[in-house]
């Protein structure tokens, strides 16, 4: 596969050791290789084309080897993807054929898909409940809540997060620019609760009040922060998808479903010609 800025070659682990690319720039895909007998997972409907040798098949969870415990244990798997607020299944591409074949997945938001081997990071990953786009087979997908109180009561969507585990590749989608940062042990970094996209186990995630009480009222940020501290990676995304559509349903219900233009003379003018 050809080289890219987001590209990989194969090395050894547990997980089907895929080969990658990442294309394009505000509204990504990843382009998957797979040998014969290899797998992919991914959430329903990420899907954009396959080879016609990639036979795609739907499963309760995440279709991981971890999963076993026959019906039940896959019931099991099942709900905790739907307390997340995922679908209750995922889909399996696997390579019947021979030679190389190929799958790719959209991200359905702009911004980035970021793939990360969980096995270079702890083999562990917590991201934001809608992060996972897909992954090798081999990786499992899970839930994580939040320990403390405050954070339960206060910390929004950083609450109930997506759980990856395994040594595989992962492909998580995150909204607007990603920052990297990764911070030394007992070193804090306060961000808003929607734009925590993903952390190492290691880190320590909680709420702090957003200082003052009038900041807190009038300042516009909300009343609280994330508050991460050290040590480990975090991964910080500037456009999460619940401001994006919170900020268009907005504009949606300020125009009235009209299409005057935004702050325009005409908006105004035309609400008193219709009488509004």
């Amino acid at each position: 596969m050809a080289n890219s800025p987001w590209s990989h070659t194969r090395s050894s682990s547990l997980s089907d050791d895929v080969d990658f690319e990442i294309k394009g720039q505000e509204l990504q895909f990843v382009e998957i290789e797979l040998d014969p007998g290899e797998s992919a997972v991914a959430e329903a409907g990420a899907m954009v084309w396959k080879d016609a040798s990639i036979d795609m098949t739907t499963v309760f969870g995440d279709g991981s080897a971890d999963q076993g415990g026959g019906f039940m244990g896959k019931l099991l798997g099942a709900g905790k993807r739907l307390v997340t607020g995922e679908s209750l299944f995922t889909t399996v591409f696997t390579h019947r054929g021979s030679g190389k074949a190929r799958v790719s997945f959209a991200a359905p938001i702009p911004g980035s898909i970021l793939p990360i081997k969980l096995d270079e990071v702890g083999g562990r990953l917590i991201c934001q409940k809608d992060a996972f786009l897909c992954a090798a087979r081999g990786v499992s997908i899970g839930i994580h809540f939040q320990q403390r109180i405050m954070t339960g009561l206060f910390g929004g969507e950083g609450f109930i997060m997506q759980k990856l585990e395994g040594d595989g590749w992962v492909f998580v989608q995150m909204g607007g620019t990603v920052i990297e940062r990764e911070l030394r042990a007992g070193e804090e970094l306060h961000v808003d609760t929607g734009c925590v996209a993903a952390f190492q186990p290691s880190v320590e995630f909680d709420v702090v009040r957003a200082g003052s009480v009038k900041s807190m009222i009038f300042g516009g940020e909300g009343v609280f922060f994330a508050r991460l501290r050290g040590p480990g990676k975090v991964w910080i995304q500037s456009l999460p998808f619940s401001r994006l559509a919170g900020r268009m349903l907005a504009a949606a219900g300020s125009t009235g479903g009209q299409n005057r233009g935004e702050g325009s003379l005409l908006g105004s003018l035309g609400n008193l010609i219709d009488g509004d």
